[in-house]
């Protein structure tokens, strides 16, 4: 009973800012779920298999160059454009997976990194079809059935779709046979690789999961900005992910949702009245390690658990 209550506030939560008079608060509730999905799809690599990446923005940025790219200048479709983007931009998961995967800890971080700062530096040269620093433009959302995309509420309302689906899927892949082979790759993969389990393969399997769902949030990406530029693929975007992650809570599932909603909420509404909202980002990341080293969901739950009763369940 309890678990369907919990359900149905987190919809209306989700639900809610559609209902905002003001389109600045529904944006900036697309951009959390966007971001959600993006940071869920980092905590597959994160928190369920150990592997800290510095490369992640590269799925969300050449599927967000694909999705435009491929409208604006191929002259596909809308539907066919994004399925395209999400299939190709998983397939390159599949390459960088078995490029970075040859190491693990700081060598796989490394190789990421190099990957992304090479997608991004081609983003950036490669000016025929990237566009360069001007970035791809003169994207349009389209009329699906006659529903108006351009609508900021009808948009957000799709978002909130798109990320239910993502959520839903990704937690009963961590919750499946795989997830807690997953975790045991993660905590001792020679003991795995003792009771038969294929450690690279299981590695990999999740290294393209979570570069397929950053494609998707790149996607949405593409629809939500109607523009792409090199600083989707850059550095701080990587960074910022792996920040949700980490304040959030690594290998929990509304970790990353949560780590989303702090980041997000810092860059956009904090700093319209603090100048220097980086530092203050920065000074907060600082005070959740100091005092919940787990995360803000871990650390809550540990603080709401220490403070019930004794005897109660």
């Amino acid at each position: 009973m309890i678990r369907v209550l919990l359900v149905a506030a987190f919809s209306l939560l989700l639900l809610a800012p559609a209902l905002s008079p003001s389109d600045f608060y529904v944006n900036v509730a697309t951009q959390i779920l966007i971001a959600a999905i993006f940071a869920l799809s980092l905590n597959l690599l994160v928190g369920y298999g150990g592997l800290i990446s510095l490369g992640h923005a590269v799925y969300l940025g050449v599927s967000a160059y694909l999705t435009i790219w491929l409208v604006t200048r191929a002259g596909l479709s809308h539907l066919p454009a994004a399925v395209a983007a999400v299939v190709l931009t998983t397939a390159m998961s599949l390459l960088f997976g078995i490029l970075a995967l040859r190491a693990t800890g700081l060598g796989f971080l490394m190789i990421t990194l190099a990957l992304g700062q090479i997608l991004w530096g081609l983003a950036y040269r490669w000016v025929s079809v990237t566009g360069g620093d001007n970035g791809l433009s003169g994207f349009q959302r389209p009329q699906p059935f006659g529903i108006d995309l351009a609508s900021p509420r009808t948009f957000y309302l799709m978002t909130v779709a798109v990320f239910a689906c993502a959520f839903v899927l990704i937690a009963v892949l961590v919750r499946s046979t795989f997830g807690a082979g997953l975790r045991g790759v993660r905590d001792q993969p020679r003991r795995m690789q003792a009771l038969g389990w294929h450690v690279w393969m299981v590695r990999l399997v999740a290294f393209v999961a979570a570069g397929f769902w950053g494609a998707v949030a790149g996607v949405l990406y593409a629809y939500y900005n109607q523009f792409v530029s090199p600083h989707v693929l850059a550095l701080t975007n990587s960074a910022e992910a792996l920040l949700m992650v980490i304040a959030g809570g690594a290998g929990t599932l509304l970790g990353p949702v949560v780590g989303a909603v702090v980041v997000v909420m810092l860059k956009n509404v904090v700093s319209a009245y603090v100048t220097r909202w980086v530092m203050l980002l920065g000074l907060v990341f600082v005070a959740i390690v100091a005092f919940m080293p787990e995360g803000l969901v871990p650390g809550i739950d540990r603080l709401r658990r220490r403070r019930r009763p004794a005897g109660t369940t």
